[in-house]
């Protein structure tokens, strides 16, 4: 029986211990991500792949290996395909989350059973298809398949103010990505479309050429009462 066993069981239903942070730690941690893309995308041993899924199946487990060597992030796990906290019936690509920890920000706490910051991962360009929309990184015609506008509508992330999104550039080069992102949110503006505004416009923070990574920033107002998402955006030449 449990209560006459030796060893680690006294440990079961222990709390984990727990961290504060500072609010900056989130951004923090998409400086982490940011760092890793590189060393991800070069690893000799990746198998090459296209599909957004493989893609990011493979960016988690190369982030799990990573923050576990890492000063200060062995407190993290990356999941795949989680539930959003607040629309359960969907899925968010990438999250960020405690791990055996329970990390509190801000006065909130946070346990590994919820997520610290969802992610969303799109391919540049966007797959062919009947039912695609080359924007799909911004909005879709078809369907609520649009990355930002995912976020802006509350359907993802409706619980966090900050979150971010990986962009795979598979073809054309990230500053191409950058103009064409530009020109589709001006294009919705331009045409009244409902909910979009110059204020959703993409800022350049920097491209590093070296590395094959850019960093730009966004901040879009939503409705039903939730504040201002941030999102920081991560773009890695795959090419």
């Amino acid at each position: 029986m449990l209560a006459n066993a030796s060893g680690n069981v006294a440990q079961v239903g222990s709390l984990h211990p727990e961290v504060q942070l500072p609010a900056s730690f989130r951004h923090e941690l998409v400086e982490f991500i940011a760092s890793e893309l590189p060393k991800w995308k070069k690893r000799p041993e990746r198998p090459a792949a296209m599909a957004e899924t493989t893609l990011t199946s493979q960016l988690c487990g190369h982030l799990n290996s990573a923050s576990r060597h890492a000063d200060g992030w062995d407190i993290l796990q990356f999941r795949i395909e989680e539930p959003d906290e607040t629309k359960g019936g969907r899925k968010i690509d990438l999250v960020a989350a405690p791990s055996a920890t329970t990390i509190c920000i801000e006065g909130r706490k946070h346990t590994d059973f919820e997520s610290l910051m969802p992610i969303e991962c799109k391919r540049l360009p966007t797959p062919s298809g009947v039912d695609r929309d080359e924007r799909e990184y911004v909005i879709s015609r078809f369907s609520s398949t649009g990355g930002i506008e995912r976020f802006k509508t509350g359907k993802h992330g409706a619980a966090h103010r900050l979150a971010a999104m990986i962009g795979y550039v598979q073809d054309e080069t990230r500053q191409y990505w950058a103009g064409e992102v530009t020109k589709w949110i001006q294009k919705l503006v331009a045409d009244g479309t409902s909910e979009w505004s110059a204020a959703d416009l993409l800022q350049v923070v920097g491209h590093d050429d070296a590395e094959g990574v850019s960093k730009l920033l966004s901040t879009h107002a939503r409705d039903g009462g939730l504040p201002t998402i941030e999102l920081r955006h991560l773009w890695v030449s795959m090419n």
